[in-house]
């Protein structure tokens, strides 16, 4: 029997009695919303996108967990670079050598792009609603299949937290898909300005499952990685779970001091410098891989006990 994330994190913390959100999820002029009692938590968003994205994330106390821009005009603080740093989303910079992480830049035929083919099921629920979803992989030019995804999203609460669940299953349709060594990818998120390590407005700190600290988490193999400080006079955080299951657990962070988070487990040669290490990955034809990763948006600042504990229930759920 499959485990929730929410059933496991109330038995280990002892929240019994609780009270219960609702959580759901309504389309909105092709966006897909996620309330969480009444609240907007995010939205999946696809239009004019070459990657679908979650923006906005409101974290506990409704703070913006992520940078406005590309998405919308900058706020105070924040840095407009990178433009494909789009709030929370999952794509890699070199899949059967085409370039999905920047789309290719100034050579698009050397890029790609993922879209949307199907909405599989949405579900709301009492704490926790799921939204499962395909893709296909696409050439920039030309719309080719290069391979095709399902995902599963989960998103829900329980005392003060938010947290959103990631699963993406990689098929490989059109024969092997060789997912690159690169730093350029993949699970990531862009943080809202004031959580960087560095900048203007900056206030951050971050810590990982093995006691690395702030920029020195940079291509460190972690099983979790967190990050806080203060957006909007209030003390918010996000820590990052790579699940056991995943291939190369626990994973290789590309994690920058000036807000990108990504758990990237293909940059072996950029993490393992002189090691003689390759991050290579190959999905043969007919085959797929599943990744799953858990976003757990959480009030205050950095506890070792708290987060440790739900990476552990985390852990003990199953593929949807």
């Amino acid at each position: 029997m499959k485990k929730p994330y929410l059933f496991l994190i109330a038995t280990l913390l002892g929240y019994a009695g609780q009270t219960h959100a609702e959580v759901t999820i309504k389309e909105v002029d092709g966006d897909y919303q996620v309330h969480i009692d009444n609240k907007l938590f995010t939205a999946y968003k696809l239009k004019n996108l070459r990657v679908p994205c979650f923006y906005p994330i409101h974290g506990p106390g409704e703070v913006a967990m992520t940078r406005k821009y590309p998405l919308e005009d900058a706020a105070p603080g924040e840095a407009e670079d990178h433009p494909h740093h789009t709030s929370l989303w999952y794509t890699h910079g070199d899949v059967n050598g085409l370039d999905f992480w920047h789309g290719g830049g100034d050579h698009p035929e050397k890029g790609g792009k993922i879209v949307q083919t199907e909405v599989v099921s949405m579900n709301d629920g009492e704490d926790r609603a799921t939204l499962k979803v395909k893709n296909q992989w696409l050439t920039m030019v030309g719309d080719k299949e290069v391979c095709q995804d399902e995902r599963v999203y989960a998103f829900g609460k329980y005392e003060g937290n938010r947290y959103l669940d990631f699963q993406i299953t990689i098929k490989a349709t059109q024969g092997d898909v060789v997912f690159g060594d690169t730093k350029e990818g993949s699970m990531s998120i862009r943080t809202h300005a004031n959580l960087r390590l560095k900048g203007d407005v900056a206030n951050g700190k971050a810590v990982n499952s093995e006691g690395d600290k702030d920029k020195d988490l940079w291509g460190k193999a972690a099983k979790w990685v967190d990050y806080w400080g203060k957006v909007d006079e209030k003390e918010v955080g996000v820590a990052i779970f790579d699940h056991p299951k995943n291939p190369r657990y626990p994973t290789t962070w590309h994690a920058r001091d000036y807000g990108l988070i990504a758990a990237n487990p293909f940059g072996y040669s950029y993490f393992f410098k002189d090691q003689g290490k390759k991050g290579t990955l190959t999905i043969k034809a007919g085959e797929s891989v599943t990744f799953r990763y858990g976003f757990l948006f959480h009030p205050g600042g950095h506890d070792a006990t708290k987060i440790e504990a739900i990476h552990d229930l985390f852990s003990q759920t199953e593929a949807e």
